[in-house]
């Protein structure tokens, strides 16, 4: 069993400047925050290694940071300029009984990531879900397309600047 302070070694050991801090356990589980174009390597460096054998991803959660400046187009829809997403890697060890959350986070206005699918299986879905609420696009991954809205739905609704549509296919949109 591992403390974060030395997952987080390991890690920077191994992969230097793509490990970008530890933020420890304040106060929630400690987190370790990477380069997300580099997070592939890492999760599986992370599942492989025999050290840390993270076995199980227990979720994989989108958040929208929102600290852009906020703007109205022509049309007077407000968006957020800047900022970013992020997305949080809630990892666990069955066998070694240790967890860890690796967090990365993307520009707002191009969201792009790579897919641990290949890695972890249950990621699938979890990436969907992001891709369909955020707009967070996951490089390689085998099927990414809506899974809870319709597919023709505009926007990403838990963007803090989405703004809810009227009407959906000539319906009343309730809310």
């Amino acid at each position: 069993m591992k403390n974060p302070e030395e997952i987080f070694e390991l890690l920077k050991s191994k992969f230097a400047e793509d490990v970008l801090e530890l933020k420890p356990a304040q106060p929630l589980d400690a987190m370790i925050v990477v380069n997300p174009l580099k997070i592939k390597e890492i999760s599986n460096y992370l599942c492989s290694e025999e050290s840390l054998s993270f076995d199980t991803l227990m979720c994989l959660s989108g958040v929208d940071d929102a600290n852009g400046e906020k703007v109205k187009d022509g049309n007077g829809i407000e968006t957020i300029n800047g900022g970013t997403l992020s997305i949080y890697y809630h990892l666990d060890s069955i066998k070694l009984r240790h967890k860890i959350t690796i967090k990365i986070s993307v520009p707002r206005d191009n969201p792009e990531t790579y897919s641990v699918e290949s890695i972890w299986k249950c990621a699938d879905w979890h990436e969907r879900e992001a891709y369909d609420l955020f707009g967070i696009k996951f490089l390689d991954h085998p099927d990414l397309r809506r899974i809870l809205l319709p597919d023709d739905w505009d926007g990403f609704p838990l963007r803090k600047d989405y703004q809810v549509p009227e009407f959906y296919l000539g319906m009343k949109v309730p809310y």
